[in-house]
Order: C-alpha cells, then sequence, then structure tokens
C-alpha cells in the first residue's frame, strides 16, 4: 500500500509533526508495504532531501509563488495532484491546526472519508485501521476506511519521529492545475507568539496553571516551573476567560490538544473540557488540594497540597538537578 504524507512547513523549515508523520508511514508500511512519498506545498524547496533520513523515499515539491503562506484551495489541489500521482491508498497529515483544514478539504475534494486527530494507526487485512478519542476523550473510537484512499490526521506529540531511515529522498517537482488569480480567500497577515515561545502542540513539557492560582500575578510560579523543566506554559479555559492568560496558551476542547511527554496540572480541578486535551499525555502530574478533584483520575502522579508551598519547592528542587 503506498503511503502519501503531507509535508507541513511554516517560514522555510518543516515543521517536527511532519517528521512525526513519516515515522508513522514508515512503520505501517513495514505491515502493509509500499512505498512512503511525501508532498510539500512551498514558495521554495525547505530543505526537503533530509526527509529521507526520516523515511520519506521521494517527496514532491508543489512549488508556487503563493504558498509562502498557507492557501487551503491551493494546498487541496496540490495534494489531491500528488495522490494521483503516487496512487497513494492512505494519506496522512499532521492534525495541526493547518493540517486539519487542509486534511477536510482534501477529503472533500476526493469524495473520501477522514478520521482526524487520531492516536494510533494499524494494519488489519492490508487495510488502514485508525483509533481516534471521541466524546470528549471520554470513549476511543476505531475506524476502517470504505473508500480509497484513507484520510487520517495525526495527533502532534502521539507518535514518534524515526531518524537513520536510509531512504534517498529523492525531491521531484509535483505538476497541479490551480488558478491562483481569483482565490476565495486570502492571507493578509500573520500574527505569531511574542519571544519565540514554542507551540504547545510541539512541546515535551507543558506546565498548565488553572483558577486554583489565584490571579495572573501568580503565574510566576506557573512560568517558573516550566522555565526550570524545559517547558511551556498552558492554561485552563476558566483562566483565558478570565484575562489571566492568551488564548493560544489554553488547553482543552476549546483550545489545543497536547501530547506532551510530561504535563503538569497546577490547581486545575479537571473539568471534561480541559481532560480532552491532554490526557492522551503520557506523564501526568496533578497538584491540587482538594484530594477529590476530578485531574487525580487521570493523574500518573497526584500531590493533594497548597500550590503556594508545593510549587516553588519542586521549582527548588528542578533547579537542583539541572545544576
Amino acid at each position: 500500500m503506498s503511503i502519501l504524507v503531507f509535508l507541513e512547513q511554516r517560514d522555510g523549515q518543516v515543521r517536527s509533526v511532519s517528521r512525526e508523520a513519516l515515522g508513522e508511514a514508515t512503520r505501517l508500511a513495514a505491515s502493509l508495504g509500499g512505498p512512503v512519498t511525501g508532498v510539500c506545498c512551498a514558495a521554495s524547496d525547505p530543505g526537503l532531501a533530509a526527509l529521507g533520513d526520516a523515511g520519506a523515499e521521494k517527496i514532491l515539491l508543489a512549488k508556487h509563488d503563493t504558498f509562502a503562506t498557507y492557501d487551503g484551495a491551493g494546498y487541496a489541489a496540490a495534494v489531491a495532484a500528488a495522490v494521483k500521482a503516487s496512487g497513494a491508498k492512505a494519506v496522512l497529515f499532521p492534525a495541526s491546526s493547518l493540517g486539519k483544514d487542509l486534511a477536510a478539504r482534501v477529503a472533500a475534494k476526493l469524495g473520501v472519508g477522514l478520521a482526524s486527530d487520531c492516536t494510533a494507526l494499524s494494519a488489519d487485512g492490508g487495510r488502514l485501521v485508525a483509533t481516534r478519542p471521541v466524546f470528549a476523550s471520554k470513549a476511543v473510537q476505531k475506524v476502517a476506511f470504505p473508500a480509497s484512499p484513507a484520510l487520517a490526521s495525526l495527533r502532534p506529540k502521539a507518535f514518534a519521529a524515526v531518524e537513520g531511515a536510509g531512504k534517498p529522498g529523492a525531491v521531484e517537482p509535483l505538476a497541479f492545475e490551480w488558478d491562483a488569480s481569483a482565490p476565495r480567500a486570502k492571507v493578509t497577515g500573520m500574527a505569531g507568539a511574542k519571544g519565540g515561545k514554542v507551540d504547545l502542540t510541539e512541546a515535551e513539557i507543558i506546565v498548565s496553571g488553572g483558577r486554583g492560582v489565584k490571579g495572573p500575578e501568580h503565574f510566576t510560579l506557573v512560568e517558573q516551573l516550566a522555565d526550570a523543566l524545559g517547558g511551556a506554559v498552558g492554561a485552563s479555559r476558566a483562566v483565558v476567560d478570565a484575562g489571566w492568560r492568551p488564548h493560544g496558551e489554553q488547553v482543552g476542547q476549546t483550545g489545543k490538544t497536547v501530547s506532551p511527554k510530561l504535563y503538569v496540572a497546577i490547581g486545575i480541578s479537571g473539568a471534561i473540557q480541559h481532560l480532552a486535551g491532554m490526557t492522551s499525555s503520557r506523564c501526568i502530574v496533578a497538584i491540587n488540594k482538594d484530594p477529590d478533584a476530578p485531574i487525580f483520575k487521570v493523574a500518573d502522579y497526584g500531590v493533594v497540597g497548597d500550590l503556594f508551598e508545593v510549587v516553588p519547592a519542586l521549582t527548588e528542587e528542578v533547579r537542583k538537578l539541572h545544576g
């Protein structure tokens, strides 16, 4: 089974979520057989040949001047052309904000189904089976695909990238038809987070604060622990709604879905909306003074205590370990 992977790039840099998708495609190819091909939409080559070592046997470059920023219609036309050119029976996308939008467009364009935000993929009798959380992560759904190609978007950090795959990684131009003269939507500008902050969906470690922090002036406790751990800062919906933290830091059903190696929840009770965005984290540590807080039901480690005493002590111990 030939597998096509959409390779997301931003500002001329291939994003880590693309390497994760390539890694999973490589593992699936070992079971399903067939080559792994990548497709990238960009204004210029962002160094695609290096992705051969990450599992791509061939990379198709859809090059267009307007692809310096995301163009949904143009990207969809290019990926659909790549599906035809590669003969792909399965197409994988990162479940980033861009990937989610694009995957839905391509599925509609090809008239096939899409399994979004998948946390696992497997092969069953030569066909792709996707596992994805549903109902705010209260249940897990396994889906198969009656039509080809099978489209799936993969939750960031839920899949591991590979290195040393030893593939040739040949980059070839992709021919596709698309009229860019009259776009129905156009990107006029982009505003990024200040200070070069790591995107929460790509962070290995996240320290999140909730309403128990009692005010924006106390979020320095969360920031200091995140800094000591080398992680990113997250927040609950209640905190963001109160205006304590920017929306870009919100973790949850209406915020960002994350799967870091370590997730530290400080003063977060564990409402279902928040749990939906972080339960796939590999290790969850909860700090809360309420022993009956729902967050403890999903936590691997829990500390019942006053966060204003526990967090500074924990931060100090982490700093000692790091020298």
